[in-house]
């Protein structure tokens, strides 16, 4: 009897406790952290092994997201040594009205987060696309900063970059994205890869392009045992990680950063090297 109530003190106070120390992790631990995932994706007809950095939702301003931390997010993906960098949107914390969207953020100006990620070193370059938060504060001076900063920012145009073609589509939400017309600037055969913010574009992606890489979602920011993700901006389920769709290939990564309520829980912010190989 006396171990029984024992027992059941014990269990009352783990049920006590365990929000309580959830909520220390998920609003101050994990949104501190910082991965590196290395996946890798094989694709028919690419030409030879490549490393991409592919980073976005920064959201420099958000809790536990500064300066500083970007300045440590640059230093760790140059000392994986990717031949491209891709960053994928969402560079500020500007809400509609250029309000800041995160609580508890302190917004950053656009030219200070640029001269961080100046330091970027890729031997195929520095590629951006913007997202939904900086068009909802000024993208115009988001895409300046970028640019001055020596990072091209592409909005429904395609480049050649080394031995494939980079196409930066325009923001889902905010834009007007235009595939079929950026697929127009594709002058040969190499592979296409599209680079844009939300990922919610797919499924007017031909068979043409290689590989898509995307954001936006931040993986739910929550990603509960069992329950699994309470919520996702994907409209079409995109949320985090590879999908395939008749042949078609898209990448979505969860980001660094936070909007809203300033909270990740089994979603760590993260660094993607991704390693695209030729398929078997």
């Amino acid at each position: 009897m006396v171990r029984s109530k024992i027992r059941i003190r014990i269990v009352a106070i783990a049920l006590l406790v365990a929000p309580f120390l959830v909520a220390v992790w998920a609003f101050g631990i994990e949104p501190r952290m910082l991965v590196v995932r290395h996946p890798r994706m094989e694709l028919q007809g690419w030409p030879s092994e490549m490393r991409i950095a592919v980073l976005s939702d920064l959201h420099i301003g958000s809790p536990h997201v500064g300066l500083d931390k970007l300045q440590t997010i640059v230093e760790r993906t140059n000392a994986e040594n990717p031949a491209l960098v891709v960053l994928l949107g969402d560079f500020v914390i500007g809400g509609p009205g250029g309000n800041s969207h995160v609580r508890g953020g302190n917004f950053v100006e656009p030219e200070h987060i640029a001269q961080e990620l100046k330091a970027f070193r890729a031997p195929l370059g520095v590629f951006a696309v913007l997202g939904n938060h900086d068009w909802w504060y000024d993208g115009d001076r988001v895409g300046k900063a970028l640019t001055d900063a020596g990072i091209q920012v592409l909005e429904n145009r395609a480049i050649h970059v080394g031995h494939i073609w980079l196409g930066g589509i325009a923001d889902f939400w905010t834009r007007e994205p235009d595939v079929a017309g950026t697929l127009r600037q594709v002058t040969s055969d190499d592979s296409v890869v599209l680079i844009t913010h939300n990922p919610d574009i797919f499924p007017d992606v031909p068979p043409r392009v290689s590989l898509t890489l995307a954001a936006h979602t931040h993986g739910g920011q929550v990603n509960l045992p069992v329950i699994g993700r309470v919520v996702t901006t994907s409209r079409l389920g995109y949320v985090a990680g590879e999908y395939v769709e008749q042949g078609r290939h898209l990448f979505v990564t969860t980001g660094i950063g936070t909007s809203i309520f300033p909270v990740r829980f089994g979603v760590p912010p993260e660094i993607v090297i991704l390693t695209v190989a030729p398929g078997r």
